[in-house]
């Protein structure tokens, strides 16, 4: 097996989100999008960083081989094929250690673990091609579609995001879009309506999910340095009432 490395901050066994059944995700370190509600701070930075506790720190980032994580993942294999679940790949943006990626995904699948990517998708589409015979599933995030709103609070604008989620459609692939929803930025009838209308006009997602913003990564700002901004959680009437749209 290759010595290529990859620069991961956290490795989550027996969890129930990031695709179907009981899965193990895999957190990248580094992220090409500064969303001002991120709630994982410390996978932003490419590089290890201290996390300041109350009482002790901790370095954040740690290189893996693939044997490593490889190993990691098989230990939950029978959980996999008991619950349809797998091993997701997320970040940060795992896209941006696509050779990593590429290898990982194709061992795998040579033990017969299925799948996911979740990605922002602000990569060049040749990234997508390099892991696409290895990937059963991707999670793919949209923000907004205003392609200004997006750079105002990403970073960048999303004239790439949206044409590699066109592509990937008509790839065939299985996808599942995934919205997260943020008061003032994003949380109303019209928005959501341009997201539904961008992506049936692109194809046929596999499931589209409303994700209501949390503030459960805000103390780990402090840990890092910086300040978190503050949204608040949208209500179960304003979720319901967003998710009807897509019915």
């Amino acid at each position: 097996m290759t010595e290529q490395r990859a620069m991961i901050f956290d490795i989550q066994r027996n969890s129930f989100v990031d695709g179907p059944g009981i899965r193990t995700t895999v957190f990248f370190k580094g992220c090409n999008l500064r969303c001002a509600w991120c709630h994982n701070p410390e996978g932003q930075s490419p590089l290890p960083q201290i996390m300041q506790g109350a009482s002790s720190s901790t370095v954040c980032g740690k290189e893996y081989t693939v044997d490593d994580v490889l190993k990691i993942i098989c230990k939950d294999k029978r959980f996999y094929e008991s619950t349809g679940g797998g091993v997701t790949f997320s970040g940060g943006e795992c896209m941006l250690q696509t050779d990593f990626l590429a290898e990982i995904l194709k061992a795998c699948k040579e033990n017969g673990i299925s799948t996911a990517v979740d990605t922002a998708g602000h990569v060049p589409y040749e990234r997508f091609e390099k892991i696409l015979p290895y990937t059963d599933l991707f999670l793919y995030d949209l923000k907004c579609h205003d392609s200004e709103k997006h750079k105002k609070y990403t970073g960048v604008g999303n004239e790439l995001i949206l044409e590699n989620l066109k592509r990937l459609l008509e790839s065939s692939k299985s996808l599942w879009v995934r919205i997260p929803i943020i008061p003032t930025v994003n949380d109303t009838e019209k928005e959501m309506q341009s997201i539904k209308e961008y992506v049936y006009s692109c194809g046929t997602p596999e499931r589209i999910e409303l994700l209501p913003y949390h503030a459960m990564g805000d103390h780990k700002y402090p840990a890092i340095g910086k300040a978190a901004q503050s949204f608040s959680v949208p209500s179960e009437e304003k979720m319901k009432q967003l998710k009807n749209i897509f019915l």
